[in-house]
This record gives structure tokens, C-alpha cells and sequence, in this order.
């Protein structure tokens, strides 16, 4: 697996917490049965680009070895992959409307998942960087907790389901995190905040360190003590399944800090535009395909066409 030189120091690990599905996708021009989805599978795939992955998830007995390869491929540690025979893996099924603006979900079904308590193997509680993607509140309050002694540099995401049902977790798991990455309509509904840059303020008054608010194909927001940072997408062509952009470009994110071992404001910002070229790679096709494939030099290609868009 090749990743991009960023530094030259040692990049850190990324320990990756979350869920590992399958999906059904149903978009107006084609459509993806039973292929590998879920935020812990996105969000470490791209932070694979540029720091060594650690993953802890629970699949069930359908599961096929031929997708732990997948994983493996990109040097992700599956050791916190977890197997539960006693059922299939998680699943959900989701349709998107023209112009993929907004999405239905027409099946989800937790099997596995809703028994699902993350267990950390020993050599994963000193990892000085965690992704907690949009699991249960309750479950990422209790990674929180597992590592507590190590304190690493964590993330966060969240989906509407948990503000409508745990929202007081939620609130917790806000208060103790360093950087909270949210989408747009989740953030008025968290904050009550219809306004963009009030919510991001909310975020912050609400504890958390820094934040991201993600605006889809209009970009990402960054609230932090130091100031604020507003970054377009990348003008991709050909959209075809807009499943786990989030992910990975929160998986990218926090890779890149970790590549650095920096988590200041000037190289958040950095890694925010390393983040947008790789979720852009992730919408091009369905499932982490084009993730998996997309290479170093295509996502170093994009992010520098960012920065040429971006600088005057």
C-alpha cells in the first residue's frame, strides 16, 4: 500500500471505530446490491492514503474473507474487526433522488450490529489519533472512556437518527471530543441554528474543540478557536453514489494530521483540502471501489487543482 509523503517523519495510526455494512444503493441512473459499505469501511479506507489504519467493527457470518482482503490490501489492521456468527452483517438500503439532494432510506436492518459493543485489542488503547464514525452515542462514549489514559486526538460524526433518540449522549460525546464533524441540516437540528456560521459557534459553546460542517457539493465549513475556513468540492463530473463522502473525508482528515502529527489550526485546514480530494474520488462509483483504486497521485493531483481554485 502506498501512501503519500507528507512528512518525513513516522506517520501515527489512525484507530478507526464504526460500522461495516452492506448496502443497496439505488440512484437515477444505476444502482450497487450487497456491496461493502458502512462508516468505519469508508473512513479507514481513506485515512489508508496516508497513515497506517487500525479497524474495530462487527460483521456477521456472511461476511466473506474476500472483503477482510480488501481491507488488508490497504494495510489496514483488521485485528478489532469483530465476527459475530450469530447473525448477518448490518444492512441498509437507500435511494437517492435527481440531482442526489436528498435520499431515502427504504431498509435497514442492525442484525449484528445492535448487539454491537466495541472491543479494542491491547495494541490499539495507545493510539494517539481515533475516528469515532456515526455509531450509537452510548457506543462512542464508551471508546471515549476505553481511552481515556491515552487521550488521542479524536473525531467524531453523528447522522440525524442519534440527535432524534440520544440526543444528551450525543451532547457528551460533543463535549469531550476535538474535532466534531456534522452535515448541515444535522447541525440546525442539533443547534437549532438555521444559520451555518451560529450553529458552528453553537458547536463550540457546546464543547467541542474544533468543527466541521459539511455542505455536500457546496463545500466544508471549519469553526475553530483560531478562526474559521470555508472550503469548496472539488467539481466532480461524474457522481455516481454519494454513499460514505462523509467518511472519507473524515477518514482523510485525520489521517492526514496523524501523517503529520500536528493538529494545529493551519494543518487542520490542510488536511480539510486532503480530505475534499479524497471523498471526491469515493462519489465517483459505487461502493469503496474507486476508493480502494483511486492511487497517491490522483489524490495529490486533486488537492493540488484545489488549491489552485482556492488562491488568488
Amino acid at each position: 500500500m502506498n501512501r503519500l509523503s507528507l512528512s518525513q517523519k513516522e506517520p501515527k495510526p489512525v484507530l478507526v471505530v464504526g460500522s461495516v455494512a452492506f448496502d443497496n444503493i439505488i440512484t437515477p441512473y444505476a444502482s450497487g446490491e450487497r456491496i461493502l459499505g458502512g462508516s468505519a469501511a469508508y473512513a479507514a479506507l481513506a485515512a489508508s492514503y496516508y497513515a497506517p489504519a487500525k479497524l474495530v467493527g462487527v460483521v456477521g457470518h456472511d461476511f466473506d474473507q474476500k472483503h477482510v482482503d480488501r481491507f488488508q490490501a490497504h494495510g489496514i489492521d483488521t485485528e478489532g474487526l469483530q465476527r459475530d456468527e450469530t447473525g448477518p452483517t448490518f444492512f441498509w438500503k437507500g435511494q437517492y433522488h435527481e440531482n442526489f439532494n436528498r435520499r431515502d432510506t427504504l431498509d435497514i436492518q442492525l442484525n449484528v450490529f445492535e448487539t454491537f459493543r466495541p472491543k479494542l485489542p491491547e495494541s490499539y488503547k495507545d493510539s494517539s489519533y481515533l475516528m469515532l464514525g456515526n455509531i450509537a452515542p452510548g457506543l462512542q462514549l464508551h471508546v471515549l472512556d476505553t481511552l481515556s489514559e491515552s487521550k488521542p486526538f479524536t473525531v467524531a460524526d453523528t447522522i440525524d437518527l442519534w440527535i432524534d433518540i440520544q440526543k444528551e449522549e450525543l451532547l457528551q460525546v460533543v463535549s469531550r471530543v476535538d474535532l466534531f464533524v456534522i452535515n448541515d441540516s444535522e447541525s440546525e437540528q442539533l443547534t437549532g441554528e438555521k444559520n451555518i456560521i451560529l450553529a458552528g459557534q453553537k458547536l463550540l459553546e457546546l464543547g467541542t474543540k474544533a468543527a466541521v460542517i459539511k455542505k455536500g457539493e457546496h463545500g466544508a465549513y471549519l469553526f475553530h478557536p483560531e478562526g474559521r475556513f470555508a472550503l469548496p468540492a472539488y467539481p466532480v463530473t461524474e457522481l455516481r453514489d454519494p454513499t460514505g463522502a462523509g467518511d472519507s473525508f473524515a477518514g482523510a482528515l485525520l489521517g492526514c494530521l496523524a501523517a503529520l502529527d500536528d493538529t494545529s489550526f493551519d494543518t487542520i485546514r490542510k488536511a480539510m483540502v486532503y480530505g475534499t480530494a479524497t471523498a471526491s474520488m469515493t462519489v465517483e462509483d459505487f461502493s469503496c471501489d474507486r476508493l480502494e483504486t483511486a492511487g497517491t497521485e490522483a489524490i495529490q493531483s486533486r488537492f493540488d487543482e484545489i488549491l489552485a481554485m482556492t488562491q488568488l
